[in-house]
């Protein structure tokens, strides 16, 4: 099994720590890589850093199929793509918001996540109710801090995510956490051990989520809503249409 994971963002740091946690967590037998896209932003944190990735990502996923990839991962909580990813392969695609929030409400009845800026949270938000999980969501906490931020001060990042974690199990009811960042990966042992509550950073749920939709033998449903684009020519895009390729 081959399962290609797609940080969103160009920050290659981040992304060979994505890496290195899929590895950590898939199946003996289960080959894991992770890439950033040539084209993009170096973080994504509002709305016009997610669009602007897209393009990226869906190159990634193009270039994925050529590779023999069985499964894909969207390696980014804002799942920036996700559904246009659907479209364009019939592999299994997992994004790690959706993941995180479906393993959360498996494991605890209540969950919250702890992300970046505040303007991030309107995004989350919307993830949210798009993956009906409004009713599990206490609350949705910012650290203020931009993604960058953490991986030039890692102390400060884990102290900040470790405040506003505290602060939404004790007072706003939380009984899981959810890392509202790719990024995050690293923090999440050391948070287990100091809020006594599961913490999900969600490279991992997705990685096991894509294992199992591959060992079931799942594709993607082409027959309507997810079906291929229309033939049609791209200008300006390194993205060739999905039945030329």
């Amino acid at each position: 099994m081959k399962i290609k994971l797609i940080n969103p963002n160009t920050t290659w740091s981040m992304t060979k720590s994505i890496e290195n946690c899929a590895k950590k967590y898939a199946n003996e037998g289960t080959a894991v890589y992770a890439v950033s896209p040539d084209i993009g932003v170096n973080s994504i944190e509002c709305y016009v850093d997610e669009y602007l990735a897209i393009p990226g990502v869906l190159q990634e996923i193009v270039k994925g199929e050529e590779e023999g990839a069985d499964a894909f991962v969207i390696a980014c909580f804002g799942d920036p793509g996700l559904e246009a990813a659907r479209e364009i392969t019939d592999k299994p695609v997992v994004g790690i918001a959706e993941a995180a929030m479906a393993t959360a409400k498996m494991i605890a009845p209540y969950f919250s996540i702890v992300s970046v800026l505040d303007r991030s949270v309107k995004i989350t938000e919307d993830l949210v109710k798009g993956y009906g999980a409004k009713d599990f969501c206490k609350s949705i906490r910012s650290t203020g801090l931009s993604v960058l931020d953490f991986g030039t001060n890692i102390e400060k990042g884990l102290e900040a995510l470790k405040e506003q974690s505290m602060i939404a199990v004790k007072e706003d009811g939380a009984e899981c956490i959810l890392l509202g960042c790719a990024g995050f990966v690293d923090f999440v042992e050391d948070l287990k051990q100091s809020l006594g509550v599961p913490v999900l950073d969600g490279v991992m749920p997705a990685v096991k989520f894509a294992e199992a939709l591959v060992n079931m033998n799942l594709k993607t449903s082409k027959i309507n809503t997810w079906g291929f684009p229309e033939e049609k020519e791209y200008i300006g895009y390194d993205l060739p249409s999905p039945q030329n390729r």
